[in-house]
């Protein structure tokens, strides 16, 4: 089909050639250039055509617009991918270490999206990744529904990675740290897998349950590694296997009755360096041979009152015993409004459990004071912290995927979101702004601070600077304060003091200075000043004038 000649006469870039698609459109006519030619035997050179570099529209020559980098936007949401990227950079090396470069940024990043968007679906985590720098701190995460389905069950298959990754964390434990260890049931209603089974806690919750036990540092303040177990797994059953398997080999390990001491004792026989701290049932024949309850001192430097008596029961092995007045009260006075409401108080048992009440006896491998071992087991509680922010702040209190490989792939990287969020609230609680704001406004803040795509991010941004979109002021403050963007530099204004000069002072600077129209003038000098405030508009009353009677005047005269 010929071109017509007043689309030929166009003008556009040498060397190309424009064709007649015959169809109605804006493209019809497209402008290729010409790459080459080629021989045919016994005839003339043929031109070969490249690629279209344009169209012809409207009479004139359109070029083609060139891509931008990866056809990224040119604002993307900036805060919080910000503060996982700095709370998270060792993570990201260790698993570089391990696993391939692509899954290791797509773990990370799936890890990241639970923390910037909690609750946020496998279906739209692709569509918050680009629309959020952790596209560009991560780049090629392959986090279509499938790819996230493919990555869980391959990070579940490969045991060995992972406790490879559980394995150099611990490599950083120091011997005087104390490691928390317990467990948390999460809902898991799956037939597919071989987890998912009644816990004890199903006749209240009435559904089934897998089993995930954590060890958290306590002066790192941020969790070690974490396993899954079935739901009807119970915490002694998986306490030596949890120990074993996540070569737990140094530290003192704190943890509550659920875990008892017999169960590692083998573990605990190899590994020297390896300590324990755990409470005793109150019934413990112990407590009454080598008479825990009648104490020989008082904690000092704790607000409360504390009972306490430290006894070498054998070689190696200490209990520690402590009552703590205030809640011995508290349970005497339960003990006895049950009787009396039952009616059915018993001297005798009142007095056998009246020692008890308030008691806390330990036992440990360690020689420590008993300071140290009543304000160790008292810290155990930031590890419930840690649950809760798994189940509230990031949304993991049930599983979303069914086979047993898929849950242990996804706990694997719910384990690395959870890290991720006890790092930022560590930040944050330095920073004050807990006292102010709850972790979910302070990451919706966060999420708000928008930034242009073209900025460097090789370095730290300003508050100042000219990337920002529509960020308000509020969360500049946020910002600042977790150094994710340095403050605007404010100058002190520099004032001097007020010079006061005297008539004197000015007649002599005039004269010096032959300027006439500063001098005094006399006439000036003898005009009264305006006093301050609104002139009088009633004139003031004449003393000699008595005063009007308080209130409105008779209309009738007095009896």
């Amino acid at each position: 089909m010929g071109v017509p000649i007043e689309i030929r006469q166009v003008k556009r870039p040498v060397n190309t050639i424009v064709q007649d698609t015959g169809k109605e459109g804006p493209k019809r006519y497209p402008v290729r250039e010409r790459k080459g030619s080629h021989y045919v035997s016994g005839g003339n050179p043929q031109p070969v055509n490249g690629k279209v570099v344009g169209y012809i529209i409207n009479y004139e020559f359109i070029p083609i617009c060139e891509k931008t980098s990866a056809d990224i936007p040119s604002m993307l949401s900036y805060g919080a991918a910000a503060l996982v990227k700095e709370t998270s950079e060792d993570i990201l090396s260790d698993l570089l270490q391990i696993f391939p470069p692509n899954d290791a940024y797509t773990i990370l990043s799936l890890a990241a999206l639970k923390v910037v968007k909690p609750k946020v679906s496998c279906s739209r985590m692709g569509s918050v990744y680009q629309s959020s720098f952790l596209s560009i701190f991560y780049p090629g995460a392959a986090l279509s529904h499938n790819s996230i389905s493919s990555i869980y069950k391959k990070a579940g298959e490969d045991g060995k990675k992972r406790a490879l990754f559980y394995e150099r964390r611990m490599s950083r434990v120091c011997e005087e740290d104390h490691i928390l260890i317990d467990g948390t049931l999460k809902q898991d209603t799956s037939h597919i897998n071989d987890l998912s089974s009644f816990s004890y806690k199903a006749r209240i919750k009435g559904c089934e349950d897998i089993s995930i036990l954590y060890a958290y540092d306590l002066e790192k303040m941020e969790p070690i590694c974490a396993q899954v177990f079935p739901g009807n797994s119970v915490d002694a059953v998986s306490y030596k296997a949890f120990v074993r398997d996540n070569k737990i080999m140094r530290g003192i390990i704190i943890s509550d009755k659920g875990f008892p001491p017999n169960e590692i004792r083998n573990i605990l026989a190899k590994e020297p360096l390896l300590y324990y701290l755990t409470p005793v049932k109150r019934n413990d024949k112990r407590i009454k041979d080598f008479r825990l309850t009648e104490f020989n001192s008082v904690l000092s430097g704790i607000d409360r009152i504390i009972q306490c008596k430290k006894v070498n029961v054998s070689t190696g092995i200490w209990l520690y015993a402590f009552r703590d007045v205030q809640r011995a009260a508290a349970e005497e006075k339960s003990f006895l409004e049950k009787s009396k409401e039952t009616d059915s108080y018993d001297p005798e048992k009142y007095q056998k459990k009246k020692k008890s009440f308030g008691l806390i006896v330990f036992e440990s491998n360690k020689d420590m004071s008993e300071k140290s071992a009543y304000l160790s087991y008292e810290e155990r509680w930031k590890l419930e912290l840690v649950f809760k922010a798994y189940k509230n702040d990031e949304c993991l209190d049930r599983t979303s995927v069914q086979g047993d490989f898929s849950i242990y792939g996804s706990e694997f990287v719910n384990f690395i979101s959870t890290l991720i969020t006890c790092r930022i609230i560590t930040r944050a609680t330095k920073a004050g702004l807990f006292n102010e704001m709850s972790y979910g406004d302070m990451m919706d803040d966060l999420n708000s601070a928008w930034r242009k795509t073209d900025t460097p991010i090789e370095t730290k941004p300003t508050t100042e600077d000219c990337y920002w979109v529509h960020t308000i002021p509020k969360v500049f403050s946020i910002l600042e304060r977790l150094d994710l963007s340095l403050p605007v530099s404010k100058e002190p204004r520099k004032r001097g003091p007020k010079s006061k000069k005297n008539t004197l002072q000015v007649q002599a600077e005039s004269e010096t200075s032959g300027n006439t129209s500063a001098m005094p003038d006399p006439q000036k000098d003898q005009i009264e000043k305006r006093r301050p405030g609104r002139p009088r508009i009633h004139p003031l009353p004449d003393p000699s004038v008595p005063k009007r009677p308080v209130g409105r005047p008779r209309t009738r005269p007095l009896p």
